[in-house]
């Protein structure tokens, strides 16, 4: 059996069709079939709504790759009552923009809407967004915009002030899975071929496809097609397969279980015991397993706020130069820069006190809600504030010879908390002299302070 039987008219399609890729064949036709954003077309939620009522205005849809803007589009093209044209960013100059805006504005005299279509409405220059804000501005035509780029930098201030911003997730692994499943059985995708796959390996490539449905589909697609063919004709596909087509090992973690918490916990643990071997070692677990890079950038930037605080206080920038560097960079290349700062934080000075002083501030702050600001640091703006004794009292600190002013500015029942307790820690030893002094010089005490 040829790898083009695979695909032959059994299922009721044309040659020509079925040897389409599995992504454009399993192209959902309407919202029933539509796979995710549920915050928006949800029952109940608004552009559900709209497409209901036929009531479509402009719109821009901004979301990553693979996430079903362009579907969602067609979708709206067969729901409304609007003739549809589809441009392209990358092909489509201004000459043809105007001929098709020409014919909108015809149709319009007849009553007929004109839905247009612009796929990567980002890389239209300044001049080709231009020429569609008139035919917007008179209704003309309906325009919705399909980008992976944050609109209030691609797009016209004037042209986007004309249309609706929806912004479309990544879909989920269970989004993913359920598409995956549901191409082993539809006829559009493998379900006129008898095809044996573990659900554990369709959960493998919804994760290494990390939100993009047409990554899923083309790794199912390839996978099926080198999958072992029996006597029988059926076609099963195993975890070695999988693997030479990923690149990479499957049954990898989920990243929403209990595996995905219980490695980000072995890193954590690992740096907060000064152990960068260990450290390392979870993070390749992780990156090779498809975890966003950027997920764990995060994880380090509050590692070095929690765990090392001001014993260090360059982990904290050096952290969000990680983050910076994921999100310029990517995987692979970004993983040398996560173990470069993982490394750092695994054998910089610990200290928790920050962390500590957050959270008891944080228990006296919801457990005594009601009370006041005291007088002298309240802002007196009009004269019935300073009647009633706002800023009475106050010292502007940069007055004095040293820089400090004898005043309390915590609520009276709490002035004599001490939420900061700094160690001898690193540059953290510096910081507690320093408050050991500032404290003693505003409660009137003999020492004062540098």
């Amino acid at each position: 059996m040829d790898q083009l039987s695979l695909f032959d008219t059994q299922s009721g399609h044309s040659l020509s069709s079925a040897m389409a890729p599995l992504a454009d064949r399993m192209r959902p036709q309407d919202l029933e079939d539509y796979i995710g954003q549920e915050h928006l077309l949800g029952k109940g939620m608004l552009l559900r709504q709209m497409l209901e009522r036929d009531q479509i205005c402009s719109m821009i849809f901004w979301g990553p790759p693979g996430v079903g803007k362009t579907t969602l589009a067609r979708i709206i093209a067969n729901r409304t009552q609007s003739g549809f044209v589809n441009f392209s960013a990358v092909t489509s100059g201004i000459k043809e923009i105007k001929d098709v805006m020409k014919q909108a504005e015809e149709n319009r005299s007849y009553g007929v809407r004109t839905l247009c279509f612009v796929d990567e409405i980002h890389r239209f220059n300044k001049a080709q967004q231009d020429a569609f804000l008139p035919y917007v501005e008179r209704g003309s035509i309906t325009l919705i915009g399909a980008t992976t780029e944050n609109p209030s930098f691609e797009i016209n201030a004037a042209l986007l002030s004309r249309c609706k911003v929806f912004v479309l997730k990544e879909l989920t692994t269970e989004n993913l899975t359920e598409l995956l499943s549901r191409t082993l059985t539809d006829k559009r995708g493998f379900g006129s071929m008898d095809v044996h796959m573990e659900d554990s390996l369709l959960t493998a490539i919804a994760s290494f496809a990390d939100g993009d449905a047409r990554t899923a589909l083309n790794t199912l697609e390839m996978a099926v097609l080198n999958g072992t063919i029996s006597s029988d004709g059926s076609i099963t596909v195993t975890a070695q397969t999988l693997e030479q087509c990923l690149g990479k090992k499957t049954l990898l973690y989920d990243k929403n279980g209990e595996e995905h918490y219980n490695l980000i916990s072995a890193l954590h643990k690992s740096m907060r015991n000064s152990d960068p071997d260990a450290a390392l070692y979870w993070l390749a677990r992780m990156l090779e397993a498809g975890e966003d890079p950027l997920y764990i950038a995060r994880r380090l930037i509050r590692f070095a706020s929690e765990d090392i605080g001001l014993a260090d206080n360059q982990a904290l920038p050096l952290t969000v130069a990680a983050y910076q560097a994921c999100h310029f960079n990517g995987m692979p290349e970004c993983s040398l820069n996560l173990a470069q700062a993982v490394i750092y934080l695994s054998l910089a000075p610990r200290s928790n006190a920050v962390y500590r002083a957050y959270e008891n501030a944080k228990s006296d702050a919801l457990s005594m809600l009601a009370e006041p600001v005291p007088l002298n640091i309240r802002n007196a703006p009009t004269r019935l504030m300073a009647d009633l004794h706002y800023g009475d009292g106050y010292v502007y600190a940069h007055d004095t010879d040293e820089k400090i002013a004898r005043m309390t500015c915590l609520p009276e029942s709490l002035k004599d908390r001490r939420y900061y307790l700094p160690t001898e820690e690193g540059t953290e030893g510096i910081f507690r002299k320093r408050l050991e002094k500032s404290r003693a010089f505003r409660l009137g005490e003999p020492e004062e302070p540098n």
